[in-house]
């Protein structure tokens, strides 16, 4: 479990990411922290594109940057947006986050306010799957 201050520290740094965001569509801001195995964290922030499809969630930029930067298994996952309670992921980065979750993965959900809800792979993704169980 990680330390009510240690969450705090990483919304922080997701609402410092989510100040990047690219969103001249929707207005809707969203800033994400990827902690991979190594401990080294990786800020994502949304981006929009006129041809709303091509869009990219704040929580697939900061794993698919994680991924081409060496990263093979992600620890942690921070979201935070302007939303009434904690944010939640799309079903596409849920499955995204699932494929590169570890074992002892944690998920943080936050917003602007300061409310966090922690939970796991499992909650996260009730029933989803992963490459272990493709072989």
């Amino acid at each position: 479990m990680i330390p009510q201050e240690k969450v705090n520290e990483l919304v922080h740094k997701a609402i410092d990411a989510r100040s990047r965001a690219y969103t001249p569509y929707s207005k809707f801001n969203v800033g994400a922290v990827v902690i991979d195995e190594t401990g080294k964290e990786i800020l994502g922030c949304n981006v929009e594109n006129a041809s709303y499809g091509l869009s990219m969630c704040a929580e697939r930029t900061a794993i698919f940057k994680a991924v081409s930067e060496g990263s093979k298994a992600i620890e942690t996952v921070v979201v935070v947006g302007d939303t009434a309670g904690p944010i939640s992921p799309c079903g596409a980065c849920r499955q995204v986050i699932a494929e590169f979750a570890s074992d002892d993965f944690t998920l943080i959900l936050a917003n602007m306010a300061g409310e966090t809800k922690v939970m796991t792979k499992e909650e996260m993704l009730p029933y989803g799957f992963s490459p272990k169980d493709l072989t």
